[in-house]
């Protein structure tokens, strides 16, 4: 990451984040490089997100075209774009939100690029991917301790994934503690530790993630893992559900296609669960009707916890969330799940 100063300018615009999360958070966002790749609903969501809080640079990466159906949640695209480059039409209405973030369009395959494309930036996030690419990006960027992120959006459901690393240090804002009296009239409990509430200390902490791989590929046959099933959210195993069904398909389920998707749908979940050596009961046959397409009320949701744990990873401030946040639009407004593999 970048040393960087800043501006006046940067200083004013920034100034209630500065205020919020301190000046050294900041200038390690500002000091840093993110790509993002699928400009769909849930992509410029984070977009939007990472441009106000003011990384050094975004490249936004996607080769696909603008349709009707793909702009639907999509706010930075014009609607009159269709058939133009999906990051391409969004690069104008994203650079307006804040001319200091440098934003980049890139309109390849992430698929057709090396290695060694990947270890420019400081966080990769990906969005709409397929599993293989996802663990091999996972994978290369954890050798060059980057930041990874991975979401998606389908229908009422959404999830992100984050893999910060085998040692990810943040600082963290806690109450003060005000050593007790040693004064022998005042009694054993002066001398606990006492919370001061005026007065906070920041605390040096360190955590460790597990890879896309390993939280993907759990061994639900093991005695520690099947003790965990009930406390694992359902919508992991819709996650797997529809990464397999756009690895075998080569795309996502499409309302346009309801009735077969669906169908295809129920029969790669059983042969999910199958190999998992786990029942389908844990996937009614009623999540069909409830997984197609990107809303934009769950793109929001998603996005915003997307964005806010990538700025908090960049600039290694609080906590973040280890490894797994999914959300469940039937469940009610706000309904979130969280699923730890370490």
């Amino acid at each position: 990451m970048e040393d960087n100063i800043i501006s006046e300018e940067e200083a004013a615009q920034y100034d209630r984040q500065i205020r919020l999360w301190g000046l050294d958070a900041q200038k390690r966002l500002r000091g840093s490089r993110v790509l993002l790749v699928g400009l769909r609903g849930l992509g410029a969501e984070v977009a939007k997100n990472l441009i106000l809080a003011g990384v050094k640079g975004l490249t936004l990466l996607d080769h696909e075209q603008v349709t009707e159906e793909s702009r639907r949640a999509q706010f930075l695209i014009p609607v009159d774009a269709d058939g133009q480059n999906q990051a391409q039409a969004s690069l104008e209405r994203a650079q307006l939100l804040n001319p200091m973030v440098e934003v980049k369009v890139d309109t390849d395959a992430v698929e057709s690029k090396p290695d060694d494309f990947f270890f420019q930036f400081d966080a990769v996030c990906l969005t709409r991917c397929s599993k293989d690419l996802m663990v091999r990006v996972d994978q290369l960027c954890a050798s060059r301790n980057i930041k990874v992120f991975c979401g998606d959006v389908y229908g009422y459901h959404g999830y992100m994934f984050s893999d910060l690393g085998q040692e990810h240090h943040y600082v963290e804002e806690k109450p003060k503690v005000v050593k007790g009296s040693n004064e022998a009239n005042d009694g054993p409990e002066a001398k606990k530790g006492k919370v001061d509430p005026n007065e906070t200390t920041m605390v040096k902490k360190t955590i460790s993630f597990c890879s896309l791989k390993e939280a993907l590929e759990v061994d639900w046959t093991n005695e520690k893992a099947k003790s965990s099933l009930k406390r694992t959210p359902a919508d992991y195993f819709l996650l797997q559900v529809l990464l397999k069904f756009r690895t075998d398909k080569g795309r996502d389920p499409q309302p346009d296609s309801f009735a077969e998707d669906s169908q295809l749908f129920l029969q790669i979940r059983d042969d999910v669960l199958e190999t998992m050596g786990l029942s389908s009961e844990l996937l009614p046959n009623t999540f069909v009707s409830y997984c197609f397409s990107e809303m934009a009320p769950v793109c929001a949701v998603v996005g915003g916890v997307l964005g806010q744990e990538l700025v908090k990873a960049l600039s290694q401030r609080d906590a973040p969330h280890r490894n797994f946040f999914f959300f469940d639009g039937l469940k009610g407004s706000g309904v979130v799940d969280y699923f730890g593999s370490k």
